[in-house]
Formats: structure tokens, sequence, C-alpha cells
């Protein structure tokens, strides 16, 4: 017996020490951890479980010397907090991290382990692709992998974290999954390589330039989060899982943190000038109304004219989706469309309330935005508002005009509760369009003084909430100072909603 434990230790030991010395040190000195060191930094220390640690490549005509255990991929399951998820972490240093039969199926196993066990799968991508080598069968795998992807969509987290090169098709994995993290200046997702770009299209790009962490935070919006280094990535994976439950059965878990929820919040009524015209920044407002202060935003980069994220009031975590003044006045333009549509659908899956605060002068106008869809892409939000089961609590801070208030999750579309406050304006066009629009043929050679006064007359006779409490479309106009204490009651109340659906296979989202 002590032979086979003594050998047993070698292979333990070889698989450990898989990728060749020199691979490490390439690996360090471009800033990067290795496979098994970035699974111990995220993880509870000691509670990693590894699996198919001896596996290795069974390819026809492989090398000995090339056969390596763990074929390039580490996986297994371990804590977060005390809470179980499962992993992979592709290993750059044992064949560049590519995928092949075996290393596709250790990937295979622990997704289904984790879809079996309703807990959280994170993929850690730091590989070369499919390997060369093994041709069709490594396609096979990516698609199994995809497939897998789609049937753990919406059912447990997927949180993909993009370490190192993540191209060609091994890019469609993360891009189905819930959240994308990637590291500033190391991090690459791309289709095709700027030699590819070059040759067919004549264009001169680099790596970072195509598919580089700031390219796809700020442009594509593929990238969710984005960290300057490995280790503060990892940390805000582990804040994000806080937020999330271990699966689509189960709420997130309640967090009470010392901050009173029926705190008065004063300075809220400042924050907001008086003239709707005037920017100001939404962030602020939310931070003040949350538990803490606590906001962790989601595609910060993207689409800042719409801000998103994840917080607590009272405890409870909620989903925010808030309109921004400061960015293009706050208007709805097509990627803030699909990003909160994302955004709305993620927290509907997760079973995590929906706070909206409205502060919009409507859809981005434009030829651009017209021939690019809008139509049709800002369907999406309408959509994921309108499907949504969850709790959705509405509070319109400032202004809400024309359809761009009803997608911001009005009463129409299934807002639960809706509450305004006094300065308000709900209107299906700010006061000033709408009176050039009623009166201007009155308004001919008219001294601007009457325009004013028809202006303040639509605005007190159309434009102010209590013609919306009035109908019922609003539950109550509150004072701003009490909006945490109200939306801390409203949580806590709707924190039973049940919502059954007529039985169908699936909606048709205007994809």
């Amino acid at each position: 017996m002590q032979d086979r434990l003594a050998e047993l230790d070698r292979k333990r030991d070889a698989a450990l020490h898989a990728g060749p010395a020199p691979a490490v040190e390439r690996q360090h000195a471009r800033g990067k951890m290795t496979a098994r060191e970035r699974i111990e930094y995220l993880l509870d220390p000691g509670s990693f479980q590894e699996l198919d640690m001896l596996a290795r490549s069974r390819a026809p005509g492989t090398d000995e010397d090339k056969r390596l255990y763990t074929d390039g991929v580490v996986t297994g399951f371990g804590n977060v907090d005390g809470r179980q998820v499962c992993l992979f972490s592709q290993d750059f240093t044992v064949n560049a991290g590519t995928l092949g039969e075996v290393s596709g199926e250790k990937v295979h196993k622990v997704m289904d382990l984790a879809l079996s066990l309703g807990v959280p799968l994170i993929g850690i991508n730091d590989g070369g692709g499919a390997r060369v080598q093994e041709g069709v069968v490594a396609l096979h795998y990516y698609g199994g992998i995809f497939r897998r992807n789609v049937a753990a969509s919406g059912v447990i987290p997927q949180v993909s974290v993009i370490m190192g090169s993540c191209a060609g098709g091994a890019v469609y994995s993360p891009a189905i999954t819930d959240f994308v993290f990637m590291v500033r200046g190391t991090s690459q997702m791309l289709i095709t390589g700027p030699d590819v770009v070059r040759t067919v299209t004549g264009e001169d790009v680099t790596l970072e330039e195509l598919g580089g962490a700031l390219t796809h935070a700020t442009k594509s919006g593929v990238a969710c989060f984005v960290a300057p280094d490995e280790k503060s990535c990892l940390d805000e994976v582990r804040r994000l899982l806080s937020f999330l439950p271990s699966n689509n059965t189960q709420p997130p878990e309640v967090t009470p943190s010392g901050d009173d929820p029926d705190r008065l919040v004063p300075e809220l009524a400042r924050m907001v000038p008086s003239s709707s015209h005037q920017p100001y920044d939404m962030k602020q407002l939310v931070r003040a109304v949350l538990d803490d202060g606590d906001f962790f935003e989601y595609h910060k980069l993207w689409a800042m004219n719409l801000v998103c994220g994840f917080g607590r009031v009272g405890g409870r975590v909620v989903g925010v989706l808030a309109n921004q003044p400061q960015v293009l006045a706050g208007v709805i333009d097509i990627d803030a469309s699909e990003k909160g549509a994302r955004f709305v659908r993620t927290c509907d899956c997760f079973n995590i309330p929906v706070v909206s605060f409205v502060d919009v002068p409507g859809f981005m106008p434009g030829t651009d935005q017209e021939h690019g869809g809008l139509a049709r892409r800002g369907a999406k939000l309408l959509y994921a508002m309108s499907e949504a089961s969850v709790p959705k609590v509405q509070i319109v801070v400032r202004k809400a005009y024309g359809a761009a208030y009803v997608v911001m999750g009005a009463k129409s579309v299934g807002a639960d509760l809706a509450y305004a406050w006094p300065g308000a304006e709900l209107a299906v066009m700010g006061p000033e369009s709408a009176v050039d629009l009623l009166y201007h043929r009155q308004l001919e050679g008219a001294p601007p003084e009457r325009r004013a006064e028809l202006v303040r007359r639509y605005r007190e006779a159309n434009a102010n909430p209590y013609v919306a409490a009035e109908r019922g479309y609003l539950d109550d106009v509150i004072d701003p100072a009490t909006t945490r204490q109200v939306l801390s009651r409203a949580l806590a109340a709707l924190a039973t909603k049940r919502a059954p659906r007529a039985p169908r296979k699936h909606g048709n989202l205007p994809l």
C-alpha cells in the first residue's frame, strides 16, 4: 500500500506542476496568475476539491511527453464566502489551455455537476481555443459547452472571467453566460485576429483595439465588468456572487447591514435641480437610498445614459435601473435599451426585485438610431419589463416623457408599486415642446412672456404627478426624504409576490 500511495503522490505532484517552469515564469511576467493560483485566490481557503486531476490526452499520435496531466484545464468545486460553486480554469501553461477531447469532457462534467447541484458556475478563460491537432473533435466539445450554457441559462448564475486569450468559437460560451469580467491589458475576446482583419478588410488594428477589455467595456458591451488586475477582478467576482442566489429557485440572501430601513434622506431633494434641463448625477442619488451607499454597477462604461447595478435596501437585494441625466440627458437609445433589457431579464431569472429611478426625456432621435433599429431594439427593454414577474417598483424623480416613461417600468407594463416626487412631470412630451406643438399659430409673433405663461399652465394642468395619482397610475406622491423608507416597506410587502403565467413554450423577444 505504501508503494501505491507513493505512486499516487508522484502522479498528483506531476499534475500540480504540469505546466513547465518556463511557461509559468512567462505567465507571471505578463502579470498573470496560473490557473491554480486563480482558483486559490478566488475560493475560500482549503475549500477546493479538484476533479479529473489525472486526466490526460488520448488523441492518437500524441507524444508521451505532451500527454500532461489535467490536459490544460483545472476543474472542481469549492466555496465562495461559504457558498458552494463549481468552476473550471484554463491553464495556459499546459497545451496553451487549448480545448480537446479530454479537456472538453472535463468542462462538460463540471458544468453538468453545477446544474445538477444548483450552484453558480464560474469559467476562467485563458486558452488558445480549439486544439488544432484534434480537429473536429475539439469543435464537437465546444458545441457541447455552448449547449450546456444554454441549458443552464436562467437556472444557475454563469460567470465568465476572461484572464487571457479567448478567441474564435471560444468567445461564444462567455457571450451566452450572465456576466463577463475582463482585465485591462491582459484580456482579449475576438472572433478573428488582427492579421485576418487586415487581410480581409484592410483595417490596421492592434489586438487590444480589436478585442481588449476597454473595447468590450465601452464599445461592444460584451464586458460587464473591467478590473485593473487579476486579483481585483476576482475580488469583484466574489462581490457579484454576494448579490445572487445559488439558483433560480432561491431568493438572494437578506443581509441586514445596520443601516436603518426607515432612515430619512433629506439631501435627496437638494440633489435634483428644479430645472428639468439641468443635469445631476443619478448614481449619487441611488447610493444615498441604498444600504450603506453600496452600489455594484453593471456595464459601468457602456451605454452610460442608463445606470444599472445591484444594491440592497433594508438588507434585500435589488436591481437598480436608472436614467443618467449627466449623459445624453438620460435619453434611451439602442445601447441603453439592450443594456437595460439584459439587466432586467437577469434580475428576473434570479428573483431580484427591480427598482426604477426615472428621469427620462424620451428616446434618442436621429437617423442613425432609426436606421439602426431603435423601434425593434428599443422594444427589448419594454418586453423585458413587461415579462418580468419579480417585484417591480418605479420612482419618478423628475421628468418622465413619452413612451420612455412606460418603458422604464410604469404601472401599465406591470409595476407593482409606483411613486413620484412632487416636482415630477409625467406627460407625452415636455411642456415647452407641447406648447410649441399645440399653440404654434397663436405664438407666431407673440412675446416670450406669452409662451412662458402657456408653458406654466400646461405644466400645472397636465405635467404634474397629481394627474397620474388621481387616475391610479401612481400609488402615491412622496416626500423625497422618505424615498428609502417607502422603498424598504414596498420591497418587504412584495417579498411574497406570486405571478403565475399562462402556459407557453416561450415568448418571441424582438432580438
